[in-house]
């Protein structure tokens, strides 16, 4: 009987040492995919995404406001696909100003499309703020927007941007809860040269913004 019970606890034993292997196994093999998926995502990003159709609008009489005649669409890196309806009105007012001497007034130049599906986007708040400038940088990018300026438009936007809780219904009430808007030319500058000198990634932008508010 001794000798049962001894062979049944081996037994057992090597089907929990088994167990176990499998399990740590499991972990690994877990962790190699995501290692290999956070690779892959900026990889996939280097294309930038695509555009369907060309911008068409008309001027409103007040001569700040564009009313969207075409449905404007962008699919971006990531196969998420962004849509600014025939209809939609957009100013430019989701892009501190202050930033515009960068490249030009909104609807100027090569990043006009991306500054459409932002307003759209910033007025909708159906997707988080973060994933909408993020949508905003890689559609620059998607039209041939430099990479410095791209960045430099990032940061402003993560830094002075008018942002929401996501999935809230309506854009910021106070202006305890909008980012601030006094944005003074040399800290532009400044933001621009630690861009074109150090080649920052997102992830080091956003820290950056963050720690200057």
């Amino acid at each position: 009987m001794r000798i049962v019970a001894l062979l049944l606890l081996v037994a057992l034993t090597g089907c929990g040492s088994a167990r176990r292997n499998m399990e740590r196994e499991a972990a690994r093999s877990a962790k190699r995919l995501d290692r290999e998926v956070a690779k892959a995502r900026p990889a996939r990003a280097s294309n930038w995404g695509y555009f369907s159709g060309p911008v068409e609008t008309r001027w409103e009489n007040d001569g700040v406001t564009m009313v969207l005649l075409n449905e404007l669409r962008y699919r971006d890196p990531y196969g998420e696909v962004w849509v600014a309806p025939a209809g939609s009105r957009v100013n430019g007012a989701s892009v501190p100003r202050a930033f515009w001497s960068l490249i030009g007034a909104p609807f100027e130049g090569k990043y006009r499309n991306a500054s459409v599906l932002h307003d759209v986007a910033y007025e909708e708040q159906t997707r988080s703020w973060q994933d909408a400038d993020q949508m905003f940088y890689n559609a620059m990018r998607c039209s041939g927007v430099g990479a410095v300026t791209a960045k430099t438009m990032y940061y402003a936007l993560r830094r002075h941007g008018r942002h929401w809780k996501h999935r809230q219904a309506f854009s910021v009430q106070s202006a305890s809860d909008a980012r601030s808007s006094a944005v003074i030319p040399e800290d532009v500058g400044e933001i621009r040269r630690w861009i074109q000198a150090n080649d920052p990634n997102l992830d080091q932008i956003e820290t950056r913004a963050n720690e200057s508010r």
